[in-house]
């Protein structure tokens, strides 16, 4: 296992007499069945969980896939892992209900006191030294996946395209209803502190650029709708707040499993950490060692790179509910 440079700072400062600031580290990671999908257990997961060491994690695929699974129809299969790997962690966990739309084996997990559920399981209050705040969590739909449609790469029975606005408009088609459900279940955390994590299957805005077009890392410039609703929200991306440069740093999330040259695939960054708050102080990419990872693990159990945020800075002022991010 070799740390990188841009290892985030872990720390707890609490003030005398009041208030309190406890630092948070908030992790999204696709665990790709938790490393049963090559039959290996949780045992690497929870090494790069106990490297990149969050307090809480929004995760994605605590279950395996189907078999078969196509493009179509892939749903999860057998036993959630999120439970083990908390048990084994010292964490508290919920396991997303699966059957909600934007949750596909998804579980939230955290080293604070989780609450009750929102009605269609995309999120959870979590009581940080007596404040709560509320962490939702996304997986997305990959069927139809536009990169693919744009750039031709076959991959379920949708067609190809060719503009931002077919891209957009079958963006919202595939992910606007699991959108909906989100923003529904985030007006009960009004006034909070709001964190989003997720595998949005879906690329950022901030990503498909003039400027990326032109360096060869995206076929045309998109606006794309999902990670754009929530900013126009007031989210902040935080891996781009802290790297705000696409082509000096692609981030890429999907795939470290590929070459990035092949041309039945495409690398791109589809894992987020939004926060709704002033911001982030640290963030990184942590994956296998190579170019796009700015946290090494090695060896790297997932089809995915996670991302972790830090340090947003929860103050608890006690006896009046205050909540703030001081960055």
């Amino acid at each position: 296992m070799r740390l990188a440079h841009a290892i985030l700072g872990a720390s707890l400062a609490l003030a005398t007499p009041a208030p309190a600031e406890t630092t948070l580290r908030i992790m999204s990671y696709n665990i790709w069945g938790g490393g049963g999908n090559e039959a290996k257990g949780i045992a690497e997961t929870l090494v790069v969980l106990r490297a990149a060491n969050p307090d809480i994690i929004g995760m994605q695929e605590t279950m395996l896939e189907a078999d078969p699974c196509t493009a179509e129809s892939c749903p999860p299969n057998g036993k959630s892992v999120a439970k083990e790997i908390a048990e084994a962690l010292g964490f508290f966990h919920y396991d997303q209900p699966a059957a909600m739309t934007g949750t596909w084996a998804n579980a939230i997990l955290s080293r604070y006191p989780i609450g009750a559920a929102t009605p269609n399981g995309l999120g959870a209050p979590i009581e940080v030294n007596g404040t709560d705040v509320w962490l939702f969590n996304l997986h997305h739909d990959d069927e139809p996946y536009q990169p693919y449609q744009l750039l031709e790469i076959p991959y379920g029975p949708a067609p190809f395209i060719t503009t931002e606005v077919e891209a957009v408009d079958w963006a919202e088609k595939t992910r606007g209803p699991a959108m909906a459900a989100l923003e529904a279940d985030m007006s009960q955390a009004a006034g909070a502190l709001v964190i989003v994590t997720g595998d949005f299957n879906e690329p950022s805005s901030l990503d498909w650029t003039e400027a990326t077009v032109i360096a060869g890392h995206q076929p045309i410039a998109v606006a794309w709708p999902a990670s754009q609703r929530l900013t126009d929200a007031g989210f902040i991306d935080a891996y781009r707040a802290i790297y705000p440069g696409p082509v000096a740093k692609p981030a890429y999330t999907w795939t470290p499993r590929y070459d990035e040259k092949a041309v039945d695939d495409h690398p791109d960054r589809i894992d987020f950490v939004l926060v709704k708050g002033p911001g982030v102080t640290e963030a990184a990419i942590v994956g296998e060692t190579g170019p796009r990872t700015d946290l090494a693990v090695d060896p790297w159990p997932s089809d995915h790179r996670a991302v972790l945020a830090g340090d947003p800075v929860l103050t608890t002022a006690p006896g009046h509910g205050q909540v703030g991010i001081n960055c």
